[in-house]
Formats: C-alpha cells, sequence, structure tokens
C-alpha cells in the first residue's frame, strides 16, 4: 500500500491527534481494547443506528461472553440495518479518503472496506498516535463531512469501537480476507475487487484519491 503524499495544505479539514500515550489494555464500556504502538491491529466502527437497542438487549438476555456479543454484533450489522448512510457513494468516499489521509504517517494501513453501515480496517499502530486518537479523528472528520453535505446535524457514529490484534501471519492473513470478503458475504458484489471502497479494489489497480479530493 502506497503511503499518502505529502504537503497537504492545512491538513484538508481533519483534526490532528492527540499525542496521548498509550494506555496498554483497557476498557471502555464492555468493549476490552489492546493499544500499543507498532501492533497490527483489526477494528471495526458502526454508524449510529446500525444495531437497534431492541437487538442489543436481545443479545445481553442470551448471556453471551464479549467475545460472542461482538461476533453476533459484527454479524447482525452484515445485515445492513439502519439508514445504510455509507450506501451513498459520496459518504463512502469521504470515509475511504479520511482513512487514507494518514496512511504511512500516523498509522500503516494493510486493509479496509467500508460497508453501507459500518467499516473495517487493519492497519499497523505507529508510536505517539494511539489507536483510540487515530478513530476518534476519523469520526471527527467524516462526521461533519457527512452532515455537511446532507445538510443536517447529530450523531453519524456509534460511540465505540472493537478492536483485535493480530496474533500472527495466519492471524493475519484470515484478517485480510475477511475484511475483503465482506461485500461478497453481504451479496453486494461478485469478487473483493468489485467494490470501490475497499483495498482489494485499490490493490487491483482502483486509483487512489487525490488529497485535493478530500472534503474538508
Amino acid at each position: 500500500m502506497s503511503n499518502a503524499s505529502n504537503g497537504r495544505p492545512g491538513g484538508a479539514g481533519l483534526r490532528p491527534a492527540s499525542r496521548s500515550e498509550p494506555k496498554g489494555w483497557y476498557s471502555r464500556g464492555y468493549l476490552p481494547h489492546f493499544d500499543v504502538p507498532d501492533l497490527i491491529q483489526a477494528v471495526t466502527f458502526r454508524l449510529a443506528d446500525s444495531l437497534p437497542k431492541s437487538a442489543l438487549d436481545r443479545l445481553d438476555a442470551n448471556g453471551i461472553d464479549a467475545a460472542g456479543r461482538r461476533d453476533l454484533i459484527e454479524a447482525t450489522i452484515d445485515c445492513g440495518l439502519g439508514e445504510c448512510l455509507l450506501g451513498a457513494e459520496q459518504n463512502a468516499q469521504i470515509v475511504q479518503r479520511s482513512l487514507l489521509h494518514f496512511d504511512g504517517e500516523r498509522y500503516r494501513l494493510l486493509a479496509w472496506v467500508v460497508m453501507p453501515n459500518h467499516l473495517h480496517v487493519l492497519l499497523e499502530t505507529f508510536p505517539r498516535f494511539p489507536l483510540a486518537d487515530v478513530i476518534r479523528s476519523w469520526k471527527t472528520f467524516t462526521a461533519r463531512g457527512i452532515n455537511l453535505l446532507r445538510g443536517r446535524q447529530g450523531a453519524v457514529w456509534q460511540p465505540d469501537y472493537f478492536d483485535r490484534y493480530i496474533r500472527d501471519q495466519a492471524h493475519f492473513e484470515a484478517a485480510v480476507r475477511y475484511i475483503e470478503q465482506n461485500p461478497v458475504k453481504a451479496g453486494l458484489v461478485g469478487s473483493p475487487a468489485q467494490w470501490p471502497f475497499g483495498s482489494a479494489a485499490m490493490r487491483a489497480g482502483g486509483p487512489r484519491p487525490q488529497d485535493d479530493q478530500l472534503v474538508s
């Protein structure tokens, strides 16, 4: 994956990431996070309306552990619940460009896919740019851009996220397959490279958005 070019005018509206220290293991609510520099991590976060409270309540009532709950949530959001704002091309472009903007500077993108109501990202974290700060920057910038485009206000993203650190090469390859096969599994395309908002398409020769295409 090539890195984003240098010399961007004013960061194109992206808020600089905090320089807070990585936190190691910590928990925010019920979700555990592993945040240490130079780790490869798989991250999932979703739109605010992608999982109704009634569905979450049913998951809680089942008494499953945190890992099982995470897997069930991911399976449920794959059904395409909610308004699916990212199903609109311009909204998906805002998200994909924000991921690419600081690739090679604050993190290294390894794989990603922007789905209609959520996204998956595989990245290597860099020192001085903790995962939580990177995700906060993505969410802040994209929420502002999507709301501006739609002439609206309000929450775009669900507050939290799921992350898993990658243990070894086999786990890495499985994570890439899972991410890039997501639109195929959802019945949106026949092959990963056909989905325009993901690493598979770019690796297959699709164009990389330029910095001047970013919405500020």
